[in-house]
């Protein structure tokens, strides 16, 4: 299990009432699982329309349970930007 912070970006942020908060997790999808259930709701709404960052790596198409989480990490999280 590793402590590190999820980053909110834009309508994300909005969404979870806070730019930053931790995560205690082995997994992307354990990490995302805590957000869910602590602000349900919009962000989580959000959360499915987003990509993610973890320790600035794009997390891409690959699944959720097979991204390990490092001890002091970070994950971003980005829902889609409109804009040109």
């Amino acid at each position: 299990m590793a402590v590190g912070t999820v980053r909110y970006w834009a309508a994300a942020k909005a969404a979870a009432g806070t730019a930053e908060e931790p995560y205690e997790a082995a997994t992307l999808a354990e990490a995302l699982a805590a957000v869910r259930v602590r602000h349900p709701g919009e962000l989580v709404r959000v959360l499915d329309r987003s990509s993610f960052l973890v320790d600035g790596n794009p997390v891409g198409s690959r699944p959720h349970e097979t991204v390990r989480l490092a001890e002091g990490g970070t994950v971003e999280v980005l829902p889609p930007f409109a804009g040109g």
